[in-house]
């Protein structure tokens, strides 16, 4: 009896931690949350192209890129953008960028570029206004940057503020694995974006 009074508890400690987010609020929150406990993940930046699986596929765990953090947080709402964006392109590939000479969608990789995520959270998400004001971005958000090298860079806003500057930080990985820092203004801001998934709640 006590045995399945643990396993019954433990299946309702991991359906509230997997419950469908009611609104859009709560989406944010959710989401936050899974981008802050992406810190605590030990990556090792690594760029380097990898087949995947479909859906779902996911380069080793203890490898990625800045762009796997907002993939692996999203997942934690059971939201697959590997999927999301490679339907969304293979039925609208003209409007995507086309930096890289393709000619056709690829799985492996598609979702894992900035301006492929840029161009998909303006299709099927809220472009916010880019501005230099630190209350208008939100914990739940999305940013994207050009760094001063040329690359781009993506991140997440967290409810986390420095203490002094009062503004909230972000989580990305630059190099160093996921971290949270107070990067918001640190380089040129080129997107500013609420995505809720495929089925977005509805209030």
């Amino acid at each position: 009896m006590r045995r399945l009074l643990i396993a019954g508890l433990l299946l309702s400690l991991l359906s509230a931690q997997t419950k469908t987010p009611a609104t859009k609020s709560d989406f944010l929150q959710q989401f936050a949350e899974a981008a802050y406990q992406r810190t605590k993940a030990t990556v090792r930046y690594n760029p380097k192209y990898v087949k995947l699986s479909y859906p779902s596929g996911d380069v080793p765990a203890d490898t990625g890129v800045c762009t796997d953090e907002v993939i692996r947080a999203y997942r934690t709402l059971g939201i697959d953008l590997q999927k999301e964006v490679h339907e969304d392109m293979l039925a609208n590939f003209s409007v995507y960028p086309n930096n890289w000479n393709r000619t056709k969608t690829d799985v492996n990789i598609d979702h894992r570029r900035v301006p492929n995520l840029q161009a998909f959270f303006r299709r099927k998400g809220e472009s916010l206004p880019i501005t230099n004001i630190a209350d208008d971005y939100k914990p739940g958000e999305i940013v994207t940057w050009k760094l001063p090298i040329g690359a781009d860079h993506i991140g997440m806003v967290v409810d986390h503020k420095d203490f002094l500057r009062r503004r909230n930080w972000v989580v990305h990985n630059i190099g160093e694995g996921p971290k949270m820092e107070d990067v918001l203004f640190a380089w040129k801001i080129t997107g500013h974006y609420r995505y809720y998934g495929p089925n977005p709640p509805t209030k």
